[in-house]
């Protein structure tokens, strides 16, 4: 292993990243046909591992995907990479693929899923400056997909919708796109939740927009409730949406990430908001938290 690569867990494995491989039989890769969770660590601390690899568990029941092992031996895959990389501030990347089939969709021909998890020192995902200046998104074209098709509730390989979306935001010169559902309400942006504020007053859409449960999502929720809030989940019109107070994104390698231009719409006055403020300030508060996740 040369200085400074990082191991990469693949099936009971740590191997050097440039020699991490699957095979190109795998539906991983074929079909998109498996799962994934993208988790953070803070300080020794990864955040809200045990609501994540519950959602894995979720998502690879949702496609009929079995893992193999039970959640606690995941749970200690995850933190043995951290210590084998020696890396206490971290993004990780944990994948279940269906495995190494044949050419054909049939499942039955992929005979044990593989696991994967990816470990390595997190960079903003927008830039380091994007909670003081805030980033600007555009209404997709793309609709997100329907809650009875590749439902965005389940957290799957399948990101081709959202790949869709980012490609029209970079062709409008922005950072990212608002996807609305099949009814034209808000759903969210390609790889985050979404919220706005209106008199002080916070909206989310539902899971019924065919959003992603997410970890930070809900963790945002809980803080803004916790310290006085109102937080409504219901749905959006665009409507409301460009008429905000404030909007701002959440996930987990975003965080928390204020909105100041939709579709060429300033929002507010084009500023971070004092809510999203606050609840930036809060979020950093909790994420390295012991109680909020799991020590290395």
């Amino acid at each position: 292993m040369s200085s400074g690569e990082f191991l990469v867990y693949i099936d009971g494995e740590f191997v050097p990243r440039s020699q991490a491989k699957i095979s190109v039989f795998d539906h991983g890769l074929l079909y998109g046909d498996g799962v994934f969770e993208g988790i953070r660590s803070y300080n020794g601390v990864v955040f809200k591992l045990l609501e994540h690899i519950d959602r894995l568990y979720d998502s690879a029941k949702t496609i009929m995907l079995e893992i193999p092992i039970k959640k606690e031996e995941m749970v200690n895959i995850v933190l043995e990479t951290l210590r084998r990389n020696n890396l206490k501030d971290a993004y990780i990347r944990l994948v279940v693929t269906r495995g190494v089939g044949d050419l054909g969709l049939d499942p039955r021909k992929c005979s044990k899923p593989s696991i994967i998890v990816i470990a390595q020192p997190m960079e903003p995902l927008l830039g380091r400056e994007v909670k003081e200046k805030g980033v600007r998104l555009v209404i997709s074209s793309v609709r997100r997909d329907r809650v009875d098709a590749t439902t965005h509730q389940a957290k799957t390989l399948n990101y081709l919708n959202s790949i869709l979306a980012k490609i029209e935001a970079i062709n409008a010169g922005v950072d990212d796109s608002i996807l609305l559902d099949e009814r034209g309400f808000v759903s969210e942006a390609s790889a985050a939740n979404l919220f706005i504020v209106k008199n002080s007053i916070i909206s989310t859409p539902p899971q019924t927009a065919g959003i992603l449960p997410g970890i930070t999502r809900a963790t945002v929720i809980g803080i803004a409730r916790k310290i006085g809030y109102i937080v409504e989940e219901r749905d959006i019109t665009p409507h409301e949406l460009l008429t905000a107070d404030e909007v701002f994104i959440t996930g987990t390698a975003a965080e928390i990430v204020p909105v100041v231009e939709i579709s060429r719409r300033e929002i507010g006055d084009g500023k971070p908001g004092p809510v999203t403020r606050r609840l930036i300030e809060e979020f950093e508060k909790v994420k390295g938290d012991p109680a909020y996740g799991v020590k290395i």
